[in-house]
């Protein structure tokens, strides 16, 4: 049986996540077989494991700092948000169905057993688990039938560290604010408090310390400083949609209100000469080098606010002179038609953006499958694109097809390892050859590309290729070789959050919190 220790937090986004992810590699580096645990996770950003199954990313990057394989039972219930109130419910990696706030609320104690038997089959894989909560434990109107806090402390019997975020300010009242709303049984399982995010000289928060020590009656564990960590952070919650500042190549992402996955841009930030944007109107959007349509969890309602906001003609327009990428969701707004006939999503048919010359039909079918391959001969600007090595998976409800102008929309269907870009179809060995496609709206220097595979970008070569490209256009000259594999560069970051975790947390006293889960 392993032993568990759990991560709370007086709100979201304190950094739970981060900390849990640090925990999880110290306690690698000390030689325990170590994996992360969050039994519902609510997010748009997700992968597919090696089965097929689909999870939130936030327990894959705490999976690579300890090092081991991404497994579903890390993440047993995963909601993805399609509207204000409702969620596409995925129990142990596949979809559950569609519910609103209400009956999820009433429904999910019936996943109990299903918790349970994910933590069970991660206890095989591990010494150590490390477990996140979500949110706060002191949502009162949420305290019945918990099943992520302090509800799934009790279920394994898990010691808690309770971390809140001095960068928010208040820091002493929500520590001791959560104290406060816990039940006196809920309190006894706090070991220890963390102060996340400071910045400036710890001496000054002595007093303060004190004082919280006294009256809360649990011993703060650390002062953990600000860290500025290129990793993979909550969807709902990351500074990335904030940043306005542009550099010599400028990469803008439509932000729609369900934009979905875009970790797959986090490969293209590491040159400071390079800057990824969000833009959800026209003003933040400007005049950009390239434009990416990200993956969504609403594909016609997104468009549709696109289309209602005026993104989608100033992305046209700007289609006639820069490129355009699109991602999954955002590859299918590329095309001249979306069709729901089953009400996946919106129901009846919606007129794409006609970039690109397909037809999307949304399926009930979700395709979940990691992919990986070579590119074709690529066209155009980035045609430095051709022969390199791609990795990724592919998370979709719905099937594309091309239109050849005679044959309209009765192509074969396109793989997930098909890139397609506005003057020819590109696809590897295993799909339909190369075909041109000059005719009409999409002749020209027009090249608007899409793909169905997520992580495209993530190794170092693609990620160069693009950005290269965009450079020359512009007549400027970028050091070759700088951009590395994603996936390395966030192994040197794992490294940098333990040092400094254990620069700043009692790691003594917290392995002697550790204790032996132990479930009904």
């Amino acid at each position: 049986m392993a032993k568990v220790i759990m991560i709370q937090g007086t709100m979201s986004g304190v950094g739970k996540s981060f900390l849990t992810a640090g925990l999880c590699r110290i306690m690698k580096q000390d030689g325990y077989r170590t994996a992360p645990f969050k039994s519902q996770n609510m997010a748009l950003n997700s992968f597919i494991t090696e089965e097929g199954l689909e999870m939130g990313r936030a327990q894959v990057m705490q999976a690579e700092a300890a090092g081991i394989e991404p497994m579903v039972c890390m993440n047993p219930i995963l909601l993805k948000p399609t509207s204000h109130t409702g969620s596409q419910v995925i129990v142990n990696g596949e979809v559950l169905g569609n519910m609103n706030a209400r009956e999820y609320f009433a429904y999910k104690t019936k996943l109990i057993p299903d918790i349970k038997r994910a933590f069970r089959k991660l206890e095989a894989h591990a010494d150590v688990i490390v477990i996140e909560g979500a949110g706060s434990p002191a949502e009162i109107n949420l305290r019945e039938h918990d099943i992520v806090n302090m509800g799934m402390a009790e279920m394994v019997d898990a010691p808690v560290l309770l971390a809140g975020d001095i960068d928010r300010g208040g820091v002493f009242a929500q520590l001791l604010g959560t104290l406060l709303l816990l039940r006196e049984k809920e309190k006894a399982r706090v070991k220890g408090l963390i102060i996340n995010k400071f910045r400036g000289d710890q001496t000054i928060l002595d007093p303060g310390i004190a004082m919280l020590e006294e009256k809360g009656g649990i011993p703060v564990a650390g002062v953990v400083p600000f860290m500025d960590l290129a990793l993979e952070d909550e969807d709902s919650l990351t500074d990335r949609f904030e940043r306005r500042e542009i550099s010599a190549v400028d990469l803008a992402v439509i932000r729609y209100p369900r934009i979905s996955n875009f970790t797959d841009f986090n490969a293209l930030e590491q040159r400071k000469e390079v800057s990824v944007r969000y833009a959800a109107s026209v003003s933040e959007l400007g005049r950009p080098d390239m434009v990416i349509l990200p993956g969504s969890k609403n594909t016609m309602g997104d468009l549709k606010w696109m289309r209602g906001n005026g993104l989608e003609v100033a992305v046209k327009k700007l289609a006639e002179e820069i490129p355009v990428f699109g991602i999954c969701g955002g590859f299918q707004m590329l095309g001249e038609r979306i069709t729901d006939p089953n009400q996946v999503e919106e129901g009846g048919s919606l007129r794409g953006m006609g970039l690109l010359p397909a037809v999307t039909e949304l399926t009930e079918e979700k395709v979940r499958r990691r992919v990986k391959g070579e590119l074709p001969k690529v066209d155009g600007i980035f045609s430095g694109l051709s022969g390199l090595e791609y990795t990724g998976y592919e998370i979709h409800m719905g099937k594309t097809v091309w239109m050849d102008g005679k044959n309209e929309g009765k192509g074969s269907g396109m793989e997930s390892r098909a890139i397609v870009s506005s003057r020819s179809a590109l696809w590897d060995e295993a799909c339909l050859p190369r075909r041109n496609l000059h005719d009409g709206k999409h002749q020209g220097d027009q090249h608007v590309y899409g793909t169905y595979v997520h992580g495209i970008f993530d190794k170092g070569p693609v990620a160069e290729a693009v950005v290269q490209a965009l450079a020359e256009k512009k007549g400027i000259s970028f050091e070759k070789g700088a951009m590395k594999d994603y996936q390395s560069l966030k192994e040197r970051q794992y490294d940098l959050l333990a040092d400094t975790l254990r620069s700043y947390l009692n790691m003594e006293e917290i392995y002697g919190m550790l204790k032996t889960a132990r479930m009904e």
